[in-house]
């Protein structure tokens, strides 16, 4: 059954813009919640040039009682919830703002659902935080959940929440353990993925900083994978944690070196201590997204840092 309406928060940032345009190509309807405090309007200029009613972009804080009264107001079938404080340094630092933004708006999009008779949520759940130090490389969904860092924590309580609204609520949800997205749109500023400040750095013809001596592994999935990921969650996968990564280790000195052959970039890196509390390893076991969402990773490594690469070459000639 095609969903019709959908309510995406963090919208304006890079999976849920990514998402956005997957969902209105698929001839959904969709209104964007987002506060822009990290996300950006330029992700959203294909959809916001959509004709008629098709997409609607409100800009709202989800800490904000107000977004409960918008959800009641737009009805959407599936509430998409990607808003997020992302940043882990900043959880630190911050714990009580992590948890007011994680957490209680959270909160309030589920309160929101529930009140609109919303039918599904998928929320966007950390596969790199969630677990803590893993204990097994590929990393199951059964896993012990110890996560390590305030955003982490906040990242589980959602995911214990959820389930609350489906048993007590009833409603239905999924949760995707993100690995290390990254792709076009990501923002290299601020808490972004190793890969888009390796490009910004490398186009820039400087050199990159590693922290550590680089054997240190990610599980690094493009981000129209994810998309297809939370566009299938739409309709299957009810009540589950499913990890979305590739189950395959890069180690971060491996990824410099590729993408410094596809820019041309004939320095080594520039190397410093590495980053207190910094995981060794880590990559996501993506079966259980195979079984029951029928997905799984299609786009290697190096075919998603060339359309990256290509993406922030452009974007640097248009701002010139």
């Amino acid at each position: 059954m095609m969903v019709a309406k959908a309510l995406v928060t963090g919208g304006a940032g890079f999976i849920g813009s990514t998402l956005t345009d997957r969902l209105l190509a698929e001839g959904w309807r969709v209104d964007v919640v987002d506060d822009l405090s990290t996300g950006n309007l330029a992700n959203l200029s294909d959809a916001r040039s959509q004709p008629g009613r098709r997409f609607s972009f409100h800009r709202m804080d989800v800490r904000s009682p107000g977004i409960i009264d918008l959800v009641k107001h737009r009805r959407p079938d599936v509430v998409f919830h990607l808003a997020a404080q992302a940043d882990v340094r900043v959880s630190v630092a911050r714990p009580a703002f992590d948890a007011e933004v994680n957490v209680i708006g959270s909160l309030n999009v589920l309160e929101g659902c529930v009140a609109s008779g919303v039918r599904k949520v998928a929320f966007a759940a950390s596969g790199g935080t969630l677990y803590g130090t893993p204990e097994e490389i590929p990393t199951r969904e059964g896993h012990p959940q110890r996560p390590e860092s305030p955003y982490g924590v906040a990242k589980k309580a959602v995911c214990d929440y959820l389930h609350y609204y489906r048993e007590v609520r009833g409603l239905e949800y999924s949760a995707l353990a993100l690995a290390n997205v990254y792709g076009p749109r990501q923002d290299p500023h601020g808490e972004a993925g190793v890969v888009s400040i390796f490009a910004a750095k490398l186009l820039a013809h400087e050199r990159p900083v590693i922290f550590g001596d680089g054997k240190q592994t990610r599980d690094f999935v493009y981000v129209d994978d994810v998309v297809d990921a939370f566009v299938r969650a739409a309709e299957k996968g009810g009540g589950l944690l499913m990890n979305v990564g590739t189950g395959i280790e890069t180690n971060v000195q491996r990824l410099y070196d590729m993408m410094a052959r596809l820019t041309g970039f004939k320095e080594p890196a520039r190397y410093e201590p590495p980053r207190l509390g910094e995981l060794s390893r880590s990559a996501l076991d993506p079966g259980r997204a195979g079984i029951h969402l029928g997905w799984k990773p299609w786009t290697s490594i190096g075919d998603g840092l060339a359309r990256t690469i290509e993406h922030f070459k452009g974007a640097r000639a248009s701002s010139r």
